[in-house]
Parts: C-alpha cells; sequence; structure tokens
C-alpha cells in the first residue's frame, strides 16, 4: 500500500514528556510539508507573579515552576539576584549549591533515560512493559534516581521543590558526618551508572543529526553544571564563540508563535539546541574519569549530533554527576555560616545554569528596596522547540524516503523525535490519542 496524496498524523497528547503538548505532521505528495510540536498547556505567569515580590522570595516561587527540575529554577534565581545585589558565593557554599544540582542531574537522567526514553529502544509502550521485560534494568534505573534523590533530601529539605536554599546559601548546612551515608550510597551509585551506559550503548539508534547551532554554558577546567559563560559550537563547525551572561537577551530572542502557548527563540537569528549534545560538544574534554571512560566505550566521540543519543549522553553525564558529587563531599568542610548576606540594592542580575534538558537563564530588575519590578525567564524546552520541529521533519522525510511507512509508524518515530529531547513542558505523563486526517 502506498500513501500519495496528502495525510495528517495527529497526536493529540504526547506520552512520556513532561507537560502536555501534541505532534502535528502534514505530508504531501510525500514531501513533509508541516512538522509542528504544539504546546497548548495554558500560560503559567509567574513572570507576572514575581513582579512585586521581595529579592529574596524567587527562589521558592521559581522552584515550584518544575518538580523534576527545580534546584535549576532555585540555582539560577539566586545567582541572578545575587548578582543584581552584588554578591558573590563561593567557596564550600558554592560546593554545597553544586552537589546539591548534582544531585537533580542524577535523580532527572535516570528517570528519562529508563522510564521515559528506553521504553523507544526495546519495542515497549511505557515503563511499565519495560518493567516487565527488563525488570533488573528498571530496578537500577529506580536505585539512581533515589540516590540524586537523597541528596536533594539532605540537602533542601525534600526531594520535590527543596525548601533549604535560600540566597548566599541555604538556612542549614549538614555535618561532614551527614554526608558519609550519602557517599556510601553514591559509590554504589557509580557502578550503576557506568553499567547504565553499557546497556545503553546495547540500543539500535537511527541515523539523524541535529542541524543547529549548540548553546551551552562553558567553565574553565570543568564541566559546566551550575555556573558558566554561554558557549556556542556553531552548526556548521568551527570555533566556539562565548559572550557574557549578561548579554544573554540580546543574543536569544523569543517570539510568540499561533501554535504553541510556549515562546520559541533564537540564537543571533538562527535555530539552536541546548542540552546534553550541546554540553557535551563543548565541555566534553572536561568529563572525569569514569565519565570520560564511559563516553569513548560508548563510541561517542569528540561531538556527538545524532539526538537518539543522546540517551548515551545523558548516561555519561550520570557517571559525571556522581563522580562530581563524590569529589564535593570528599573535600567538604562545614562553612562558619550557613550563608552569607545578600543586602538589596537597585540593579539589574542574570544567571544561568544547566539543566538537565538544557541551559536556564534568568534576569531580574531589583528597586532599591529588593523588590522585584521585572523578570524574564528562559527555559531550554522553549529554546529548543525549532530544534525540535526541524528533527520532526528530517526523520519523517528520512522515514518516507526509505519507504512507505504506515502511520502508526511514522507517529512513534516523531514521538521518539520528540522524546530526544526531553522536553519539560510542565511536569506531567498523558496518554496518547492519535488521529489520522488523510485529507
Amino acid at each position: 500500500m502506498t500513501h500519495r496524496g496528502s495525510r495528517v498524523l495527529h497526536v493529540g497528547a504526547l506520552a512520556r514528556v513532561e507537560g502536555e503538548g501534541e505532534l502535528r505532521l502534514r505530508v504531501h505528495d510525500g514531501r513533509v510539508a508541516e512538522a509542528r510540536l504544539r504546546i497548548y498547556e495554558p500560560p503559567r505567569f509567574f513572570e507576572a507573579f514575581l513582579r512585586g515580590r521581595a529579592h529574596t522570595e524567587p527562589p521558592d516561587i521559581t522552584a515550584r515552576i518544575c518538580g523534576i527540575c527545580p534546584v535549576a529554577y532555585q540555582m539560577s534565581a539566586c545567582r541572578a539576584i545575587e548578582d543584581a545585589c552584588g554578591v558573590t558565593v563561593g567557596g564550600q557554599l558554592a560546593a554545597l549549591r553544586r552537589l546539591l544540582y548534582c544531585g537533580e542531574w542524577i535523580e532527572s537522567q535516570a528517570l528519562h533515560i529508563h522510564l521515559l526514553h528506553a521504553p523507544d529502544f526495546l519495542g515497549c509502550d511505557g515503563a511499565i512493559e519495560l518493567a516487565r521485560t527488563h525488570r533488573p534494568e528498571v530496578e537500577r534505573g529506580l536505585r539512581l534516581k533515589q540516590a540524586g534523590n537523597a541528596i536533594l533530601e539532605l540537602l533542601g529539605g525534600r526531594a520535590v521543590h527543596p525548601v533549604n536554599v535560600r540566597l548566599g546559601g541555604f538556612h542549614r548546612v549538614p555535618a561532614r558526618s551527614e554526608l558519609e551515608p550519602l557517599a556510601e550510597r553514591l559509590r554504589r551509585s557509580l557502578d550503576d551508572a557506568r553499567e547504565t551506559v553499557r546497556w545503553a550503548s546495547g540500543f539500535d539508534f537511527p541515523d539523524a543529526a541535529v542541524d543547529a547551532d549548540l548553546l551551552a554554558l562553558a567553565e574553565p577546567g570543568g564541566y559546566a553544571i551550575d555556573s558558566g559563560t554561554p558557549t556556542v559550537l556553531p552548526a556548521g563547525g568551527g570555533p566556539l564563540r562565548s559572550f557574557p551572561v549578561a548579554e544573554f537577551g540580546e543574543h536569544v530572542t523569543e517570539e510568540q508563535l499561533p501554535h504553541s502557548t510556549a515562546l520559541y527563540s533564537r540564537l543571533d537569528g538562527r535555530r539552536h539546541l541546548t542540552g546534553p549534545l550541546a554540553r557535551y560538544a563543548v565541555s566534553g574534554r572536561w568529563l572525569t574519569g569514569a565519565a570520560r571512560e564511559a563516553a569513548d566505550e560508548a563510541g561517542l566521540g569528540e561531538i556527538c549530533r545524532n539526538p537518539f543519543r543522546s540517551v548515551l549522553v545523558r548516561g555519561v553525564e550520570t557517571v559525571h554527576a556522581v563522580e562530581e558529587a563524590l569529589r564535593v563531599i570528599e573535600a567538604y568542610e562545614p562553612p562558619r555560616h550557613p550563608y552569607v548576606e545578600v543586602p538589596p540594592r537597585a540593579g539589574t542580575g542574570h544567571g544561568a545554569t544547566e539543566a538537565p534538558r538544557g541551559l536556564l537563564h534568568h534576569t531580574y530588575v531589583l528597586d532599591a528596596d529588593g523588590t522585584v519590578t521585572a523578570a524574564r525567564l528562559v527555559p531550554p524546552t522553549a529554546q529548543n522547540q525549532g530544534a525540535i520541529e526541524a528533527d520532526l521533519r528530517s526523520v519523517a522525510q528520512a522515514a518516507l524516503d526509505g519507504g512507505d511507512p504506515t502511520d502508526e509508524e511514522l507517529t512513534a518515530l516523531c514521538e521518539r523525535a520528540i522524546r530526544n529531547h526531553d522536553p519539560c513542558i510542565s511536569c506531567a505523563t498523558h496518554f496518547l490519542d492519535l488521529t489520522v486526517d488523510r485529507g
């Protein structure tokens, strides 16, 4: 059977992604005429909620934006407001922040790899079916997620929406003895993380390549997690270029399109991608020892542009986060005070960190009393929408050129293409509702 003329594939609610979105693919005479990731979840107006609030409040308010990545929002908010107030947090307090962020990377990457993404490669409808066919691997993923959650619980006060973070540091810092059981757990997790990369390296990866500039933070001598300078690897190759965090809004611009409630971003007028592929391309040489070995074993090379192989990079980053967490714990000496004072002053501050799904940038404008008069939050999924749609178009066209896929096959492939990027539309998992209109 061949499919000529026009046909439209419509997935009303994407499964195994965080939040509510749909997929629409329109094909005419064997060519992809339209590929859209439509985000229809209602706007949440957090930037409006922040106006008029005290400068101490955004870390707690923005943490509620995401139940999987609350630390990313807290850390970007803290860095931006401290920047506006002229305060720099260093020493052991900065190290504890990095440890907290490692916990979020471990739990979020383990969740995505084992429960959201792996079913695509192993022919399962979801994590429940995967648990029936690959129970040891799913249990390994849950152990990793629990280890990440344990870090959040100890430093953040709870695993979801931590409450122990504040401007300048923490409300309370742990004693060294409190971290020792965590270190023991993380040493066991390192084996789980390495084995996860070996497992994922055996998956069957379709040929594909992201045609977009790659944007990630870069830090001298380290794999950027909680700070760094925005750095770009152009789509066509060439040298890396960077710009200050304070100039982010001049380079990354946003616009509203009719088919999505999320803003679309462009980097200097071009399509770009943030997230694990970008981080690995910009900072891969700074991975920890075991993470570098895992990347080499998996055959990732220096740069990986295949979005299907992003599951491997997430696995390598999990190894890195476990090792980095152990390094911080081993060097830990409790600071004399749990935080440094952040007195208010008039100013504009910028902060950027690397959420598991990509670069997250915050800007705040404060008046002399520290009241927030303006806020701008640029999440990774909004930045990635253009690249995701380009991927949809590319993988669908390749499938059409290579044969005559059924609607079901084409739909499954397109859903995989979206899940490669782990879009965080909000915080929920929904059912699949497919509508096919053959026009």
